[in-house]
C-alpha cells in the first residue's frame, strides 16, 4: 500500500500508551454510567485532550497521523471499554475521512486544523418519519444576504458532545451539508434517545430554529449523494467495530463472573461453574467470538484502506470495500449476537441483575445490530453477485442500476 506524506507517524506502541490508560479509566465507569444514565461527558473530554478526535488527520495539518487500520483497532478497543463512545464519534471520524478528500484545500486546512485542536463533530442528518437520505424539511433559505436554517432531525449522534454539528439540509432543491456550531444561537439539542440500548450515545433531537449560516459552512453535497461512495463503508465498519468491542468485553464481563462463582445447578456435572465443560463451551464462543469479530472488521477495514489510498476512484475498488463492510456485517452481527444471548446460559437469572449490568452486552448490541439491518445486506450481495444489481451505497432515491463501470 502506498503511504501519503503525513499519513503514516506514530505508531501502535505510542498510541497504546497514550490511549490504553483513557480507555481503562473509561471502562471503570462504564457500567455505573450505564445504570444512572450518566452521559460520559468526562469520558470524552480525556478523549479530546489525548487526541482521539485528531487519530487520522495528518500531521501536516496537526494529528496524530494514524493509519485506517490502527484508528479501527483503537476504536475496537473504546467500545469494549464503553460501547457508547465508538458510535457516538462515528460522524466525527467519517467527516475527517471525507476533509481528507476535500478538493478545496482551505476547507480542508481550516477543519482538519480545528479537529487537531481538539474539536469533535456531531450529526444531524434523519429526520422524523422522513428516512435519511431525500425529502429533508430541513432546509437552508436567504434573507437578504443572509442564510438561515431550520428544521428537526432525530438519531443525532454524539450531538451532546460536539462542538460542530453536521447538518443534511435542503437548499433551493439540492441537498447540502451545513457545519454550525453547537454553540450557535438557535442550536438545541436534546437527550431523548428513548432506545433499549446504545442509552448515552446522544442520539435523540437536535433543533435548529433560524440558525445563522454563512456560505463557507456549507461544505459539500448532502449525505445520499449517488454513485459509488466511500462512507457507506466506513461508518457501517465504525458499528462493526462497536460490536467487535461488546463481545470483548462481554467474554471478559462473563468469565470473570464465572471465576469467582461457587454457586451452580443441581443437575450440573461439576462442582463449580468453572470447571463445567458445559460454561466452559459458552466461554469458548464467547472468546472466539470476540476473536472472529474483530479479525473480521479489521479485514474490511484494510479493504477500505486501499480505496482511500487510492483517493476512492477506482469503481472496481470502491465496490470492493462496499462489498466487504457488507459481507463483514452479515457476519459479525450474527456472531456477536448469538454469543452475547447464550452467556445468559451460565449463570441462569442471576446473571440478570441489574447491579452486574451483564445485560447491557445484549441491548448494546441488538441495538447496534438494528443499523441498516442484515436481512438488507444479504440481498443486496447476492444480488450483486448473481446478476451484477449495484450494492448498497448510501444513495438517495435514485435507480440502483446494474454495476457500471467508471462511475
Amino acid at each position: 500500500m502506498t503511504i501519503h506524506p503525513g499519513i503514516l507517524s506514530i505508531s501502535d506502541d505510542a498510541l497504546h500508551k497514550r490511549f490504553a490508560p483513557i480507555f481503562e479509566t473509561i471502562a471503570a465507569g462504564a457500567v455505573a454510567r450505564e445504570r444512572n444514565r450518566t452521559l460520559p461527558i468526562e469520558e470524552i473530554r480525556l478523549l479530546k485532550e489525548a487526541g482521539f478526535g485528531a487519530l487520522r488527520v495528518p500531521t501536516d495539518f496537526g494529528g496524530l497521523g494514524a493509519t485506517l487500520h490502527q484508528t479501527f483497532e483503537l476504536l475496537i478497543e473504546l467500545a469494549a471499554a464503553d460501547s457508547n463512545l465508538p458510535q457516538a464519534l462515528r460522524a466525527h471520524f467519517n467527516l475527517v475521512e471525507d476533509l481528507q478528500l476535500n478538493k478545496d484545500y482551505a476547507v480542508k486546512a481550516r477543519w482538519l486544523g480545528a479537529i487537531a485542536n481538539g474539536a469533535l463533530v456531531g450529526v444531524a442528518v434523519t429526520e422524523p418519519g422522513l428516512g435519511a437520505v431525500d425529502r429533508y424539511r430541513t432546509a437552508v433559505t436567504s434573507e437578504g444576504t443572509l442564510l438561515r436554517l431550520n428544521g428537526v432531525k432525530y438519531y443525532t449522534t454524539g450531538t451532546l458532545y460536539a462542538d460542530h454539528l453536521l447538518v443534511a439540509a435542503d437548499q433551493d432543491g439540492k441537498r447540502v451539508t451545513v457545519l454550525v456550531d453547537a454553540s450557535q444561537p438557535g442550536v438545541s439539542v436534546a437527550d431523548d434517545w428513548d432506545g433499549f440500548g446504545q442509552r448515552l450515545t446522544a442520539s435523540g433531537t437536535a433543533e435548529f430554529k433560524n440558525v445563522t449560516v454563512t456560505h463557507d459552512r456549507i461544505i459539500g453535497p448532502g449525505y445520499g449523494t449517488e454513485g459509488r461512495v466511500f462512507g457507506t463503508a466506513h461508518v457501517q465498519l465504525i458499528l462493526l467495530a462497536t460490536l467487535a468491542g461488546i463481545a470483548k468485553r462481554a467474554a471478559a464481563d462473563t468469565s470473570d463472573w464465572i471465576k469467582a462463582r461457587t454457586r451452580t445447578f443441581t443437575h450440573a456435572v461439576a462442582d463449580v461453574p468453572r470447571n463445567d465443560p458445559l460454561v466452559q463451551q459458552v466461554i469458548g464462543q464467547l472468546f472466539s467470538a470476540a476473536f472472529a469479530a474483530r479479525a473480521t472488521v479489521l479485514a474490511a477495514v484494510d479493504e477500505l484502506a486501499r480505496t482511500l489510498d487510492g483517493r476512492h476512484q477506482d469503481p472496481q475498488q470502491l465496490d470492493a470495500s462496499e462489498l466487504a463492510a457488507a459481507q463483514a456485517q452479515v457476519t459479525v452481527v450474527k456472531l456477536v449476537l448469538d454469543a452475547v444471548t447464550t452467556l445468559f446460559e451460565v449463570g441462569g437469572a442471576s446473571l440478570s441483575s441489574e447491579k452486574l449490568a451483564i445485560d447491557r452486552h445484549w441491548r448494546n448490541a441488538r441495538t447496534i445490530a438494528s443499523h441498516n439491518p442484515a436481512i438488507f445486506k444479504l440481498r443486496s450481495i447476492g444480488a450483486y453477485e448473481l446478476n451484477g444489481a449495484a450494492l448498497p451505497y448510501a444513495w438517495s432515491a435514485g435507480v440502483r442500476s446494474t454495476r457500471q463501470q467508471g462511475n
